[in-house]
């Protein structure tokens, strides 16, 4: 096995991580280790990361704190994007990994670290996310993936792993779900949730964190409005606010009305399928949002062609492929198509669902005279027998053609 003096290493303090340190001192000739932790939102989770990461044998750990650029440079662009990978999954877990990577490399570099190590597994997404960020930033950095070398099989035998080398857990083997906990979301994997015939325990105390079910939600709906300017969210009921103040107060929002969870069976990238429960209250929010005022700012020609795109933006997502040619091109499109999705929206929210209640833009190409269904004088509807002669005509060729040769 290659001998490193410094490793650098993605450090969550979770099951993980939380074994790789020793591991990684016993089976590579006791490197030093660096930790870093990125700060995207998971709150608590952070607490006593700096001890426990020292007395499992780091030499230090960064925490870094990312949660502005996170939003305003991640978040925001897939927002505006209207990226959701397999329709539905908002891509809280993939356009995480791309930042705190970034992050990972550039301490790397400074400390002069030999390689980076990961604890993601061989079987899932962010093993790939992490190395095409690594590749991206620093393309000969040597790259220690614990899960694809190591002799321990499941999460199971990792727990094995920390209670015969004294290292505390947050989890036990009964509440052991894979979770990702961000500003935006929290992911739960595994235990039941493994077979899709079982319904998530959503009214079990302490399975939801950001919220509670729709049956908990509160008899009474709530109004809120956002304000958007060229596609991102600026204001919370009439209140300026940066992005990273709107999400939390959204997520409480969204968490109190049981707004934005979502069971789901997608394809991994890996090629398999994974079952995932999401919490993503706020973000569910400002995608409802978004889209409202899409409708009213957006000519049918681009909203339909951005639609492709959106489809295409989630899976460079949710593959990693962030820091990418396409990405970029991508968003310069998406930067194009919103400088007049200006204006607010109105919802209500109530029992796990997102109404819209009202919206209002001073680009809306909605003109109340030519829809109407009143009397009105900017519209001649004799106009539409030539549209229709015209737009049918291969129709009509057609069904002449297939008459004559019968």
């Amino acid at each position: 096995m290659k001998r490193f003096k410094k490793i650098v290493l993605a450090y969550s303090g979770g099951l993980d991580t939380s074994i790789i340190i020793p591991w990684l001192k016993e089976n590579y000739d006791d490197p030093e280790i660096i930790a870093v932790s990125g700060d995207v939102g998971q709150g608590t989770e952070l607490d006593g990361l700096e001890e426990k990461a020292i007395k499992t044998g780091a030499s230090k750990l960064y925490i870094e704190d990312l949660k502005s650029e996170f939003v305003n440079d991640y978040i925001f662009p897939t927002l505006k994007a209207g990226a959701r990978y397999e329709g539905e999954y908002l891509l809280g877990t993939s356009f995480a990994r791309p930042i705190i990577a970034k992050r990972i490399v550039e301490i790397a570099l400074k400390e002069g670290a030999d390689a980076i190590c990961h604890g993601c597994t061989g079987k899932g997404n962010d093993q790939v996310r992490f190395e095409l960020t690594i590749k991206a930033f620093a393309p000969q950095m040597a790259v220690i993936a614990p899960w694809r070398e190591w002799s321990i099989k499941s999460r199971e035998e990792e727990i094995d792993y920390a209670e015969a080398h004294n290292i505390p857990l947050k989890i036990s083997r009964e509440t052991n779900y894979s979770k990702d906990k961000n500003l935006w979301h929290l992911s739960h994997e595994g235990l039941d949730l493994e077979d899709p015939a079982n319904e998530p325990q959503y009214n079990k105390p302490g399975f939801l964190e950001l919220g509670v079910s729709p049956e908990q939600a509160p008899d009474e709906p709530e109004y809120i409005t956002i304000g958007f300017e060229k596609g991102v969210p600026v204001s919370l009921n009439g209140e300026a606010m940066d992005g990273v103040t709107l999400i939390e107060k959204l997520n409480a929002l969204g968490g109190k009305h049981g707004v934005g969870l979502l069971d789901l069976v997608e394809n991994r990238l890996v090629g398999m399928k994974s079952r995932g429960v999401y919490e993503t209250p706020g973000g569910t929010i400002l995608y409802k949002a978004h889209d409202v005022l899409e409708t009213l700012c957006l000519d049918r020609d681009t909203m339909h062609y951005k639609s492709l795109v959106a489809n295409r933006f989630a899976e460079l997502v949710y593959f990693g492929q962030w820091f990418t040619p396409l990405r970029e091109a991508l968003s310069a499109f998406v930067d194009s198509t919103q400088q007049t999705v200006t204006g607010t929206v109105k919802l209500k929210l109530y029992k796990g669902n997102i109404i819209n209640a009202g919206t209002t833009s001073p680009y809306s190409l909605y003109d109340p005279e030519i829809a109407t269904f009143d009397e009105d004088h900017v519209y001649n509807q004799a106009d539409s027998r030539g549209f229709i002669n015209l737009f049918g005509l291969p129709i009509k060729v057609k069904a002449m053609v297939n008459a004559k040769n019968k």
